[in-house]
């Protein structure tokens, strides 16, 4: 059968979009990988390795342009052995999900930090939902999380559905608290007029820079650690990032099962009149990798310094030291620019399927021009 599919390593740009690389055993080339369906097929390819090559003549993959066709018809391959899924239909697509899962999709997810597809036929909410049953990781209940999410279909929420005019900084998923995905997946099940990217950035990257320009302050921070304050009113606020009432946090409208729950996760609550304060901490910022041997970046502290902001909360207040001292504003300033020159963005398509490897990879959000309908899963 036709081998129809292609894998392209990107690295990051200042700019922050997608861009081939010429050597993807390079370091740092490998913080995303694209698998794309250019044509219909039948069958897996059984493809040989290929480590290496010039990258694609059209360069950049730039929102609302896939790959060219040309790249496929001379049969260009997955890195390490990896074999293509299968794209005919939505059966065929997730049994090839099943059977390549553990032999050559999490390797790629493991070695790369995420994986992107795209051009294959999930095309609803609820294609997306038996993707992440395909791929067989546990689902995570999504307690403790600031962001306002509404349930879709099975274990698929929506994004973050602050306005589109904010910006989501830079973050790990739930690093705020103990209990996290390890992976996570998105989906767009409606494409953006303009904007609206996912940049992701590799971790162990931002510790090195930070540790290498703010040694003191990286000492400090894994000494001491972070907590993170924020203030929640009953229901949800739409209008804010950070805008989950205390009642969707903790999944229940019983005070007393919220203190429970909130106890569980180590986070203390101080309530008043119309909502609760909620203290979490001192939480590890550098945690260590261990399946990679390498110290990560794992915090929300840029996310918190500047985007904790509402009626309720100011950022500033929002995460200090693990002794209660504050967090310099230079530094965090500083932090939020090596993110940005770190990161690559990824330009949504309908029907994309990106997974992130928590442990891996922080993202955020960049503002965007509706419609924008991005769907979500956390897995344990």
């Amino acid at each position: 059968m036709e081998n129809s599919r292609e894998a392209v390593h990107v690295h990051p740009r200042r700019q922050g979009s997608l861009q081939s690389q010429a050597n993807p055993d390079t370091p740092r080339s490998r913080p995303i990988v694209l698998v794309t369906a250019l044509t219909a097929a039948r069958c897996l390819s059984h493809a040989p390795a290929h480590t290496g090559g010039a990258p694609s003549p059209d360069g950049e993959l730039l929102p609302g342009r896939a790959p060219p066709a040309a790249a496929s018809r001379r049969g260009r391959r997955l890195p390490g052995g990896a074999r293509a899924v299968a794209t005919g239909g939505v059966e065929e697509f997730l049994a090839a999900v099943r059977s390549e899962r553990a032999s050559r999709l999490e390797p790629l997810v493991r070695d790369a930090g995420a994986l992107l597809l795209r051009g294959f036929p999930a095309r609803r909410a609820a294609d997306f939902d038996r993707a992440v049953d395909a791929f067989g990781y546990e689902e995570l209940p999504y307690v403790g999380g600031a962001a306002p999410r509404t349930n879709v279909v099975g274990r698929v929420f929506t994004a973050n559905e602050s306005p589109p005019d904010q910006k989501i900084p830079f973050h790990h998923e739930m690093a705020q608290v103990p209990t996290f995905p390890s992976k996570l997946f998105f989906f767009c099940e409606v494409e953006p007029k303009c904007g609206g990217e996912t940049p992701i950035v590799l971790s162990h990257y931002v510790y090195k820079r930070m540790k290498e320009k703010f040694p003191e302050f990286v000492e400090k921070l894994e000494k001491d650690g972070l907590i993170y304050t924020r203030v929640l009113g009953e229901g949800d606020d739409p209008s804010s990032p950070i805008g989950r009432g205390w009642q969707s946090t903790f999944l229940t409208k019983d005070k007393a099962v919220a203190e429970e729950r909130a106890a569980k996760l180590g986070m203390k609550l101080e309530w008043s009149d119309d909502g609760v304060k909620t203290i979490m901490g001192p939480i590890p910022a550098v945690k260590r990798d261990e399946s990679r041997g390498r110290k990560i970046w794992f915090n929300s502290m840029v996310a918190a310094y500047t985007g904790w902001k509402d009626a309720r909360n100011e950022p500033v207040k929002a995460v200090t030291f693990g002794d209660g001292s504050p967090l310099p504003a230079d530094v965090i300033a500083e932090c939020g620019r090596i993110l940005e020159e770190e990161c690559a963005a990824v330009p949504w398509q309908h029907g994309d399927i990106l997974l992130i490897d928590n442990w891996a990879v922080l993202h955020s959000r960049r503002s965007f021009e509706p419609p924008r309908r991005i769907l979500a899963s956390l897995c344990k």
